[in-house]
C-alpha cells in the first residue's frame, strides 16, 4: 500500500467516524431554518403590538389574528370559503394551465404552430389581464365564469412560456441520438423532449400558481358571494381588520401549500436527475 492510499485510507475512517455525529444536528437545523424568520416577525409583531406601538385599528396583533381563526374555524365559514376558492383555483389551473402546456409544447416541437399562434400569445401577453375586469365582467357577468376565466388567462402565460423555453432548450445532441437509434416521433418525444423539459415546465407552474392566487384574490374581492376574498371585503366593510388579516394570511398559507405540492411533484418526476436528488 501507497503513502497516498494510507493517508486516504485514514481519512475516509475519519470521515465515517465524524460525519454522523455533525450531519444529524445540521438536518435538524436545516429543517427549522426556513420558519426562523417568521417566527421572529411574529415576536416582534406580537411585541410591538402589546406595547401599543402599533394601533389595533391598523394591524391587529397575532393573538387577536388567532381568535379571529379560531372564532371562523367553530363557525364553519372559514372551511366553507377555503374549499370554494380552492376549487376556483384549482379549476383555474387545469384551465389555463392545460392550455398553456399544449401550446407551448406544439410550438416547441413545430415551426409551423409557432409562426401561427407565438406572435398573438406574445401580443395577449402583454395586455394586464387584471385590467381587462370590466370587460370580463360585461362579458360574463359576477358569476363564476368571470373567475375561472381571469384565473386561467392569469395561468396560461407563465406554463406557455416556460414550457415552449424547455422544449426548445432541449439538447439537441440528445435529438439527433435519438433518432439514429430509430425512435418515432412519439417515442421520441416522450424519452427525450419530455423529461428534458420537465425542469422549465415545472419553473413555470410554480411561477403560475403565485400569479393564479393573485387573480384569485383581486377576483374575489371585486364580486363574490364566497370564498376567502368575500370573507375579507365583508370584514373591511365592519371594520373587522382581524379577520381581513386571517384571510392575507390563510391565502399566504394556500400559496405556499400549493408550492410544496408542486416542489414534491417535480423532485418525484425528476427523480431520475441528479441535480433533484436529496
Amino acid at each position: 500500500m501507497t503513502a497516498y492510499e494510507i493517508v486516504t485510507d485514514a481519512e475516509a475512517r475519519r470521515a465515517r467516524l465524524t460525519i454522523p455525529a455533525i450531519s444529524l444536528p445540521k438536518i435538524r437545523l436545516a429543517g427549522l431554518l426556513p420558519y426562523l424568520l417568521p417566527a421572529v416577525v411574529l415576536v416582534v409583531w406580537q411585541f410591538l403590538s402589546s406595547v401599543g406601538w402599533i394601533s389595533s385599528r391598523i394591524m391587529p396583533a397575532p393573538t387577536d389574528v388567532g381568535l379571529a381563526f379560531v372564532d371562523q374555524l367553530s363557525s364553519g365559514a372559514l372551511l366553507h370559503d377555503i374549499a370554494v376558492s380552492g376549487a376556483r383555483a384549482l379549476a383555474g389551473l387545469v384551465v389555463g394551465g392545460s392550455i398553456g402546456l399544449a401550446l407551448g409544447i406544439a410550438n416547441g416541437v413545430s415551426k409551423l404552430s409557432e409562426q401561427l399562434t407565438d406572435t398573438t400569445l406574445q401580443m395577449l401577453r402583454t395586455i394586464p389581464h387584471l385590467a381587462m375586469i370590466p370587460l370580463v365582467i360585461l362579458w360574463f357577468g359576477i358569476g363564476e365564469e368571470s373567475k375561472l376565466f381571469l384565473t386561467s388567462l392569469g395561468v396560461l402565460f407563465p406554463v406557455y412560456l416556460n414550457t415552449f423555453h424547455g422544449v426548445r432548450n432541449v439538447d439537441r445532441d440528445l435529438l439527433e441520438m435519438g433518432r439514429i437509434y430509430g425512435m418515432s416521433s412519439l417515442t421520441l418525444f416522450r424519452k427525450v423532449i419530455l423529461p428534458g423539459a420537465l425542469p422549465s415546465i415545472f419553473v413555470g407552474l410554480r411561477y403560475a400558481l403565485g400569479i393564479m392566487w393573485l387573480t384569485l384574490i383581486v377576483s374575489e374581492s371585486i364580486a363574490a358571494s364566497s370564498g376567502i376574498g368575500h370573507m375579507a371585503n365583508e370584514a373591511r366593510e365592519f371594520m373587522m381588520t382581524d379577520v381581513v388579516v386571517l384571510s392575507l394570511l390563510v391565502y399566504a398559507a394556500l400559496g405556499k401549500l400549493a408550492d410544496m405540492i408542486a416542489r414534491a411533484l417535480e423532485r418525484y418526476s425528476l427523480s431520475w436527475n441528479p441535480v433533484y436528488q436529496k
